[in-house]
C-alpha cells in the first residue's frame, strides 16, 4: 500500500494554498523557498558607507550640483522628509571576499523612488522602494566577484514620494509632510537558480488557478506544482535542480497551431502629471527608462514603447547620455518611440486644432530624433475619444489606433477589441483594445488566458496585443515579469506570446484578418464625465490660450508675408512653438481634465500666465508691424480713435468696450445713442458694425448714429406690474422673474414662444455629487436624483441701453456660495447674453443650469473638434442613457424643423439634453486628489442664441465663433493727424481701409479656422479648413496676401493628393481657388509666397 499518495484531486483548493505558501513572503519564509533565493547578505559598516546631503525645500537639483555639497553620516532606519523633497547619499561599498564568484546586488529600499548614479554622473538605474508589485530596490555591482573587488562609490537620488505620489490620495492631500525611511540597504548574492525556481513556481502555479478543471492541463499544473515543494528543502541548496526538473518537464508540453498568438509589448505608462508635478516626471522617465535600458542587455528578445515626445525632449535636456542610448536602442528596434503625440493628451477638451498640434509637434520629434515618425498612435489611457480622431489620426501620417480604456465602461461593454474605426468624415484606422484589459499587465497566466476569453472579435483576428509593465507613476517591466515571459512563450494551456513592435501586430491583421467589424463615430467613455467640468478655471484659461494662439498666428503669418527689406518681420517660429508645446502639457489627459493634485495646477497657472503674456506681446508686435506707427502711436495716450480688427473668416457686429485710454472721447457722445455708459463698472460701449472677415474697421460714431437697429428699433427693459422684467430688441423679448429666471423668449420676427407655458429657462439646481470612487473623475447618473433648486435670487434693472440692456442677479447658492450674474441683451442680436461671477465654496456639490424649450427632437447637436455630433436627447436603451452627461465645445444646439436654440459658452464642457431641456453642468466641489478643486472665484460666460431653421440651415457655428473670439480692440492716431501720404508710401495698411486678408465665399458651411507660417518653409504659409455641418461644399478661397501657388498638404505639412482627383486650381491674379469638401473633412492648403 502506498502510504503517501496525493490527495490534490480531493482537495485542490488546500493545495493550491499550499503552492501560494511556498512562494509568500510571510508567515512562512523562514521554511518556505524565501531564504534560498539569498546565499550571502552583508550590511552597514565596514561594507556600506553611507553619506547623505538634503536639498532645500522641494529643489530637485541635478547631479553637478548634488556632488559638490557637503555631506553628513547616514544609516538605515533614518527617516528622511518631508514630501517631495530629495537627499543625494554618497555611498561606499567594499564586497567581502566571501562573495567571490557570486553576483552580487546592492539593495537600497527607501519606501519611495530614488535613481542610482555613477560617481562620473551617469544615471544607472530605477529604484521604487517599498512593498507591492512595483517593488525594485536592487542594483547589480557585478554579475561575479572576485576575491579583490575594489571600492565601489556611487550616489542615489531619493526623491520623497512614492510611485503614486504620497499615499492614499482619496483620503489625504498630497502635498502634506510624509517621511520615509530607509529601511534597507545591503550587499546581497542572489541565488539564481533559486530565483529561476521560484519564477518558474509562479506560473506554473497560476496556471494552476486560472485553468479551467475541466481541462488536464489544470491538473497537469497543479501536480507539478505540488511535487516541486514537495521535493523542495529551504535548508538543501541540492534540492533545487530537481525541483527545476520537474519545471523544465512541464514546460516541455507547446501549444498547437491554432493557438491564439499575443504580441507582447513592454511599456511603463508615465502619466505626465497626476498624483504628482511635472518637475517628478522629468526624473521619474529617467529612473524608468534607465531601468529597460538594463533589462535590455539581458533579455534581448526584450521590446520596450514609450510615448510622449514631451518626455523624451524632457530626458534629451536633462539627461543627454541617457537620451542617447535610448537613441541607440531605437535603432537596434529594442527600444520603441510611439503614439506621435507631444503628450498623452485629453481627447474631448482641446480643439481640432490642438489635436493636429499634438500629432504635428510629436511626429516632427520623432521623425527629427528618431528618423521615422509613428504610424501607431498610442493612447491606453484617456477619457472619451473625439469622433474626429480618425480622419487627424491619418492625416498626421499614422493608421493604426490602441488604447484599452473603454474597458472600464460602468454601464455597457463596449463589443469590439479588433476594428476598424469609423471618424465623422469616413475616415477609417485599424484599432485595437487589448483583451488584457489593461496597459500594466505583470505577465502572468491569467492575463493571458483572459486575452483569448474577454476577445471580442476572435472569430476575424485570432490574436492581440499585450502591455506589460508597471505603470500610470512609470516604473515599467521588471525583470520577474521578463522571466515569467519566457516561461510562457509557447506552453500548452496558454497563449503563445511573441516579443514585437505593436506595428508587426497591426500589419498582420491588415493581411490575414478579414470581415472586421465597424464602429462609426466617438468612442464614448461611460465613466469620468465630471472630467468635463473639474477645475473649471483651468479649462477657461485652456480654451483662451487656443484662442490667443490662433489670432496670434495668424496675425505673425499677415505681417511675415507683407514685410519687405525695409522693414522686415521675422516669424516668431521658436516662440509659437514654445507656446504650443506649453499648450499641449497642459491637455494632458490628467491636467486639463481636472483630475490631478493641487501642485499642478499651481504649476499649470504658471504655464498659463507665461502663454498670455507672452501672446499679447507677440500678437502686439505683429499688429504694429501690420498697421505701422503712422496709425497705431507709441505712446497709448497719443490714441484718440478706435479700430477693430476681427480675426473671424464672417462679417460682424460686436458691442465693444472701449479702452480706458480713449474712453474720454467717447464719452462725450454717451447721449447719442451711440455710446453707452456701462453700469457696472463704468466702461464705454460703441457699436462695431459690419466690420468684414479678417479685416479691420473704424469705429465710426457718426455712422453709428445712423444705424437702423438703433434708431428705427430702439433697445427698451422694464419692469412690469407683475414684478417682471421685459427685455426687447427688434428680435425678440425676454421676460425674467423676479428670482432670475426667464419665463418667456417671443421671437417677434417668427411670432414664436419659446418657453412652453409653466416651464423655464436659466434655472439653477444644486445637485449631490459623490460618485462611487473617483470623486474628481466621475459624475454618477444618480446624482440628478438629489437636487435642491435655486431661485432665492435678488433681480434689478443694470443698463437701459441704448446699446445694451441688462439686468442684475444675485443668487445665493448656499451659507458659503454665491452666484452674481448679468443677464445682458444688445440692440443688435436676438442673442441673450449671461456673464457669471461665483464665489464657490462647496462639498462635493455640482452648479447646473437648465432651459426647457418649446422644441422636440430626438436628437441635439453638439459641437466637437472639427464638427458637430449628434446625440440622443431620450434614454431609450442603456447606451443612450449612459450619455447623461456628454461633452461639447462652443455650444450645443436643440432644433426641430423649421427653427432651434443654441447654448453658447466660453469655457464649459459638461452638457446634457433631456427632451425639451438643456443643461448646462457650471461647477463642481470634489475633494480629491485636489482638495481645494475649484474653491474661490469664478468667471464664465453663456448665452442663448435663437434661430430660424434647423441646426444646419443655422449660422451657429459662427455665432459661436464670435461669441469666444472678441474683436480686436486697436487704439489708433487721429485720422486727421496721420500724414497720409506718407503713409500711402509705407507698406503699412490704413485700419479699417483694407480688403480681408482672407475671402471665403460659396460654402457657409466651411470655416477657415487656422492660418500659420509652414514650419520647414519660410516662404510659404499654411491655411487649414473644415466643413462644419455634415456636408459637401465648394468653397471660393482668396487672399491678399502674397501667394504664387499652393498645394493640399496633411497636418504635418506633407504634400497629399486628392481623393477625387479634382486638382487645386490656383489663379494668381485673382489670387483665388475652388477647393471641394467632403462633409466634416479637414483641408489644409499650403501657400507659397
Amino acid at each position: 500500500m502506498q502510504r503517501h499518495i496525493s490527495y490534490l484531486q480531493k482537495h485542490q483548493y488546500i493545495t493550491r494554498s499550499r503552492i501560494g505558501n511556498f512562494l509568500s513572503d510571510s508567515q512562512w519564509n523562514d521554511v518556505n523557498i524565501q531564504p534560498a533565493l539569498y546565499d550571502l547578505k552583508v550590511s552597514g559598516e565596514p561594507y556600506i558607507k553611507l553619506e547623505v546631503w538634503s536639498a532645500p525645500g522641494q529643489e530637485r537639483p541635478p547631479f553637478k550640483h548634488a556632488v559638490k555639497q557637503k555631506y553628513r553620516p547616514a544609516k538605515a532606519g533614518q527617516d528622511f522628509g518631508p514630501s517631495w523633497t530629495t537627499h543625494w547619499f554618497h555611498i561606499a561599498v567594499d564586497i567581502p571576499k566571501s562573495f567571490e564568484g557570486k553576483p552580487v546586488q546592492f539593495l537600497f529600499d527607501t519606501n519611495s523612488e530614488a535613481m542610482v548614479w555613477s560617481a562620473d554622473g551617469e544615471p544607472i538605474v530605477g529604484l521604487t522602494g517599498g512593498g507591492g508589485i512595483e517593488r525594485h530596490v536592487d542594483y547589480l555591482l557585478t554579475p561575479c566577484a572576485s576575491a579583490h573587488e575594489p571600492t565601489r562609490t556611487f550616489y542615489i537620488e531619493m526623491a520623497c514620494n512614492g510611485l503614486f505620489g504620497n499615499g492614499n490620495y482619496t483620503q489625504r492631500p498630497q502635498d502634506r509632510e510624509i517621511y520615509y525611511r530607509l529601511s534597507n540597504a545591503e550587499i546581497v548574492a542572489p541565488n539564481k537558480e533559486a530565483w529561476a525556481l521560484f519564477h518558474d513556481v509562479e506560473v506554473i502555479s497560476e496556471m494552476a488557478t486560472r485553468l479551467s478543471q475541466e481541462t488536464p492541463r489544470y491538473w497537469q499544473a497543479l501536480k507539478a506544482a505540488n511535487s516541486i515543494v514537495n521535493v523542495f528543502e529551504h535548508s538543501d541548496s541540492s534540492t533545487i535542480a530537481p525541483a527545476r526538473e520537474i519545471a523544465r518537464e512541464f514546460f516541455k508540453a507547446q501549444g498547437g497551431d491554432s493557438n491564439h498568438q499575443v504580441y507582447a509589448i513592454g511599456n511603463c505608462h508615465i502619466d505626465t502629471a497626476w498624483l504628482w508635478p511635472f518637475a517628478e516626471t522629468k526624473r521619474k522617465a529617467a529612473r524608468s527608462w534607465s531601468t529597460q535600458l538594463n533589462l535590455m542587455e539581458d533579455y534581448p528578445e526584450y521590446r520596450f514603447a514609450a510615448s510622449q515626445a514631451q518626455q523624451f525632449e524632457w530626458l534629451k535636456e536633462n539627461y543627454p547620455t541617457l537620451f542617447k542610448r535610448i537613441q541607440d536602442k531605437a535603432k537596434s528596434g529594442q527600444f520603441i518611440p510611439i503614439g506621435g503625440t507631444w503628450v498623452e493628451m485629453d481627447c474631448n477638451i482641446p480643439s481640432g486644432e490642438s489635436l493636429a498640434r499634438q500629432f504635428l509637434l510629436g511626429q516632427r520629434f520623432f521623425k527629427q530624433h528618431f528618423g521615422e515618425i509613428c504610424d501607431v498612435f498610442w493612447l491606453p489611457d484617456t477619457f472619451g475619444y473625439s469622433s474626429q480622431l480618425p480622419q487627424i489620426v491619418r492625416l498626421s501620417g499614422a493608421k493604426y489606433f490602441f488604447t484599452q480604456k473603454l474597458s472600464w465602461n460602468n454601464i455597457n461593454k463596449f463589443p469590439n477589441t479588433t476594428f476598424r474605426w469609423v471618424g465623422l468624415d469616413g475616415s477609417h484606422v485599424l484599432t485595437h483594445m487589448t483583451p488584457a484589459e489593461t496597459y500594466g499587465a505583470q505577465c502572468r497566466p491569467g492575463e493571458l488566458i483572459d486575452s483569448v476569453k474577454r476577445h471580442k472579435d476572435i472569430a476575424y483576428s485570432n490574436e492581440s496585443l499585450y502591455l506589460f509593465g508597471n505603470g500610470d507613476g512609470g516604473g515599467g517591466p521588471l525583470r520577474a515579469m521578463l522571466e515569467r515571459l519566457r516561461r510562457m512563450e509557447n506552453v500548452d494551456g496558454l497563449p503563445k506570446v511573441h516579443q514585437a513592435h505593436p506595428r508587426e501586430f497591426y500589419k498582420h491583421v491588415e493581411e490575414t484578418a478579414n470581415e472586421l467589424v465597424s464602429w462609426k463615430g466617438e468612442l464614448y467613455f461611460e465613466l469620468h464625465r465630471g472630467t468635463y467640468t473639474s477645475q473649471s478655471n483651468n479649462k477657461r484659461w485652456n480654451r483662451q490660450s487656443e484662442f490667443l494662439l490662433r489670432d496670434t498666428e495668424l496675425l505673425c503669418t499677415v505681417a511675415c508675408t507683407g514685410s519687405s527689406d525695409d522693414n522686415e518681420y521675422n516669424y516668431p517660429f521658436e516662440e509659437l512653438t514654445r507656446l504650443w508645446k506649453l499648450v499641449c502639457l497642459n491637455q494632458f489627459h490628467d491636467v486639463v481634465p481636472g483630475s490631478s493634485i493641487n501642485m499642478v495646477y499651481r504649476d499649470s497657472d504658471k504655464i498659463y500666465s507665461d502663454i498670455f503674456g507672452s501672446v499679447e506681446k507677440l500678437r502686439q508686435g505683429a499688429l504694429e508691424h501690420i498697421y505701422g506707427n503712422h496709425f497705431i502711436p507709441s505712446k497709448p495716450n497719443l490714441a484718440s480713435e478706435l479700430a477693430v480688427v476681427n480675426t473671424t473668416e464672417w462679417m460682424r457686429s460686436s458691442i465693444v468696450a472701449v479702452p480706458d485710454s480713449i474712453s474720454g472721447r467717447f464719452k462725450q457722445q454717451s447721449g447719442s445713442g451711440t455710446v453707452q455708459v456701462r453700469d457696472n463698472d463704468g466702461a464705454v460701449l460703441a457699436l462695431a458694425a459690419n466690420v468684414a472677415g479678417f479685416s479691420s474697421q473704424m469705429v465710426d460714431l457718426e455712422r453709428n448714429a445712423n444705424d437702423k437697429f438703433i434708431v428705427e428699433h430702439p433697445l427698451s427693459i422694464v419692469q412690469n406690474s407683475d414684478g417682471c422684467f421685459e427685455l426687447e430688441n427688434r428680435f425678440v423679448r425676454v421676460t425674467v422673474n423676479q428670482t432670475g429666471q426667464i419665463v418667456s423668449y417671443y421671437d417677434i420676427e417668427e411670432s414664436r414662444e419659446l418657453v412652453p407655458k409653466g416651464e423655464t429657462a436659466n434655472f439653477f439646481e444644486l445637485y449631490d455629487d459623490v460618485p462611487v470612487y473617483w470623486d474628481a473623475w466621475d459624475i454618477e447618473i444618480y446624482n440628478l436624483e438629489k437636487f435642491k433648486s435655486l431661485d432665492g435670487a435678488q433681480v434689478a434693472i443694470s443698463d437701459q441701453g441704448p446699446l445694451v440692456a441688462s439686468l442684475s442677479v444675485r443668487l445665493p447658492i448656499s451659507d458659503q456660495s454665491v452666484l452674481n450674474q448679468t443677464i445682458s441683451l444688445s440692440a443688435i442680436s436676438p442673442r441673450l447674453d449671461f456673464d457669471c461671477n461665483v464665489d464657490w465654496h462647496e462639498n462635493r456639490k455640482c452648479l447646473k443650469v437648465s432651459f426647457t424649450w418649446d422644441i422636440y427632437s430626438d436628437v441635439a447637436t453638439y459641437e466637437t473638434q472639427y464638427g458637430v455630433v449628434q446625440r440622443p436627447t431620450h434614454r431609450n436603451t442603456s447606451w443612450d442613457m449612459a450619455k447623461f452627461e456628454v461633452c461639447a465645445h462652443k455650444f450645443a444646439d436643440l432644433s426641430e424643423f423649421g427653427y432651434g436654440v443654441a447654448l453658447l459658452n466660453d469655457c464649459k464642457y459638461g452638457h446634457s439634453t433631456l427632451e425639451n431641456t438643456m443643461t448646462l453642468t457650471l461647477l463642481r466641489s470634489p475633494k480629491s486628489p485636489d482638495e481645494y478643486c475649484d474653491m474661490g472665484k469664478h468667471e464664465f460666460r453663456y448665452a442663448l442664441y435663437p434661430h430660424k431653421g434647423c441646426f444646419n440651415e443655422s449660422n451657429v457655428v459662427q455665432e459661436a465663433y464670435h461669441f469666444n473670439v472678441p474683436l480686436l480692440k486697436l487704439p489708433t492716431a487721429s485720422q486727421s493727424s496721420v500724414n497720409l501720404a506718407d503713409a500711402a508710401h509705407s507698406q503699412y495698411i490704413r485700419p479699417g481701409n483694407h480688403s480681408p486678408f482672407f475671402s471665403l465665399s460659396g460654402a457657409r458651411n466651411v470655416v477657415l479656422d487656422t492660418v500659420k507660417m509652414a514650419e520647414d518653409d519660410k516662404r510659404s504659409f499654411i491655411v487649414r479648413m473644415y466643413e462644419a455641418y455634415g456636408g459637401h461644399a465648394c468653397a471660393l478661397l482668396s487672399t491678399k496676401l502674397p501667394a504664387y501657388g499652393l498645394e493640399k498638404v496633411n497636418i504635418l505639412e506633407e504634400p497629399m493628393e486628392s481623393d477625387d482627383g479634382d486638382d487645386l486650381n490656383w489663379l494668381p491674379y485673382s489670387k483665388a481657388t475652388k477647393i471641394r469638401f467632403k462633409p466634416f473633412e479637414v483641408v489644409s492648403l499650403k501657400f507659397s509666397f
